[in-house]
C-alpha cells in the first residue's frame, strides 16, 4: 500500500503578523513558517503505517515555492520515504487548485491512501480533503482521531456533534487528520541527516495537467479591532447593568 501525505507550509500562529501599508497582503519579510499542525498529525499517521508494515511507502507532497522544500525534509526526517514539491506561488493558490493538484499527484503515484490535515490554520477553509475525494471519485473519512487498516479498507473513528462515529472506507480513500489522532514525533538528528539524502522531485502544474486558475481571490486584508481597555465598576449592580445595557450579553 502506498500512502500520500501532505505537508503544507503555513505562517507560524505564534508569529507577529504585519500587514502591508496598502492592506493587499501580509508582510512576509522575517515571517516564520511551519508545517500545518494538522498535516503533522497526518504525517505521523503515515509514518506509523509505514513502520507497522501496513504501508510499503509513504510519499509526502507540498505545493509552494522552493522554501517549502525544508518542510518536506522535515516530513522525510519524521520517516517518510520521498517527497514531491509542486512549484507554486502561495498567493496564487486556493482550495480548489490545491485539491485538483493533490488529486493529480495521487493519480500519478497510484496512491492507495491520501492523508491530509483536516484544515490549514491559515485559511481554515476545511475543504481540500473533501474536494480531493470528489475529484478522485473515492470514499472519505474526515476529522479522524483513530485510524487502522483492515484488509482492503480503512477503519476510521471520527468526531461528530453527537459523539464518535466509526467508518469503514474501501481503499483507495481520503482521510483527513484531527489533532487527537496522534502525537507527532520530533525528528532525531540521525534521521534529519538521512532526510537530506532522500529524493524530492519537483513538478509543475503543467507536468500534472492541472489548470491552476484560481476561483477565489483575496481582495484585501484588515487588522482586527484593537481590544479596548477594561473598566472598573464600584459594585455588582453596576457590573450587571453594563453587561445588560452596554455589552448586551445578558437579558
Amino acid at each position: 500500500m502506498k500512502v500520500l501525505v501532505t505537508a503544507k507550509r503555513v505562517t507560524d500562529p505564534d508569529a507577529a503578523i504585519r500587514l502591508k501599508a496598502d492592506l493587499s497582503d501580509i508582510e512576509t519579510e522575517g515571517l516564520e513558517f511551519k508545517i500545518n499542525p494538522f498535516d503533522e498529525n497526518a504525517i505521523e499517521a503515515a509514518v506509523v503505517l509505514r513502520e507497522n508494515g501496513a504501508a510499503d511507502e509513504a510519499v509526502v507532497v507540498s505545493i509552494g515555492p522552493d522554501e517549502s522544500t525544508q518542510y518536506i525534509r522535515t516530513a522525510l526526517a519524521m520517516g517518510c520515504d520521498r517527497g514531491i514539491r509542486v512549484e507554486g506561488d502561495d498567493k496564487a493558490l486556493d482550495g480548489d487548485v490545491v485539491a485538483r493538484t493533490l488529486a493529480a499527484v495521487a493519480k500519478a503515484e497510484k496512491a492507495d491512501l491520501i492523508l491530509i490535515g483536516k484544515q490549514a490554520i491559515d485559511g481554515d477553509s476545511n475543504q481540500v480533503g473533501q474536494l480531493v475525494a470528489e475529484y478522485l471519485g473515492v470514499g472519505q473519512a474526515t476529522f479522524v482521531n483513530k485510524l487502522e487498516i483492515e484488509g482492503g479498507a480503512v477503519k476510521a473513528r471520527r468526531e461528530v456533534d453527537g459523539g464518535l462515529e466509526t467508518l469503514s472506507v474501501k481503499l483507495p480513500a481520503v482521510v483527513t487528520a484531527d489533532l487527537r489522532l496522534n502525537e507527532p514525533r520530533y525528528p532525531s538528528l540521525p534521521n534529519i541527516m538521512k532526510a537530506k539524502r532522500k529524493p524530492v522531485d519537483v513538478k509543475s502544474f503543467a507536468d500534472l495537467g492541472v489548470d491552476a486558475t484560481v476561483k477565489v481571490k483575496t481582495v484585501s486584508y484588515q487588522q482586527p479591532p484593537k481590544r479596548q481597555a477594561g473598566v472598573k465598576v464600584p459594585d455588582v449592580d453596576t457590573l450587571v447593568a453594563k453587561l445588560k445595557n452596554e455589552a448586551k450579553v445578558i437579558g
